[in-house]
């Protein structure tokens, strides 16, 4: 009886770290993607919900909330690294309104992508600079 208690109690605790990761998650979110991470978060509620919590409390909740780099320097690394694996457009289409949002120009982003063409070759920078010009479009549709 008292063993399954404890391992009660250790559940709880753990019930606890993860829905302040959560809550951690969730504000660092927004901080970075205002909306548009709320939208892949609701897409994924109906087909895997525990996949949709992972996806704000393990990037977000425990690695975008350590301290040591700024949003706009973690935003720099996410555009490079999607950039290079060449085959997470609509990923690094979140990033790049990412990057924006935290203080990151669109000329930056450009020289970001353009960099990775030295690294992960043409085609994955191409097809980046593809992605950013299609967000680029997108906000200065909102804009005007």
């Amino acid at each position: 009886m008292l063993r399954f208690n404890l391992t009660l109690g250790l559940q709880r605790m753990d019930t606890m770290k993860t829905d302040d990761r959560y809550r951690r998650g969730l504000k660092k979110l927004k901080e970075v993607d205002r909306e548009a991470g709320k939208r892949v978060i609701e897409g994924l509620k109906d087909i895997a919900p525990d996949f949709a919590r992972l996806l704000i409390e393990f990037p977000f909740g425990d690695i975008y909330s350590r301290p040591g780099l700024d949003l706009k320097s973690r935003e720099i690394a996410v555009v490079a690294a999607l950039t290079a694996l060449g085959n997470a457009a609509p990923q690094l289409k979140v990033h790049i309104h990412g990057a924006l949002n935290v203080g990151c120009t669109e000329q930056e982003v450009i020289e970001i992508i353009m960099q990775m063409a030295v690294y992960a070759g043409f085609p994955a920078a191409l097809n980046g600079l593809s992605a950013a010009k299609e967000v680029f479009a997108e906000r200065g549709k909102a804009k005007g």
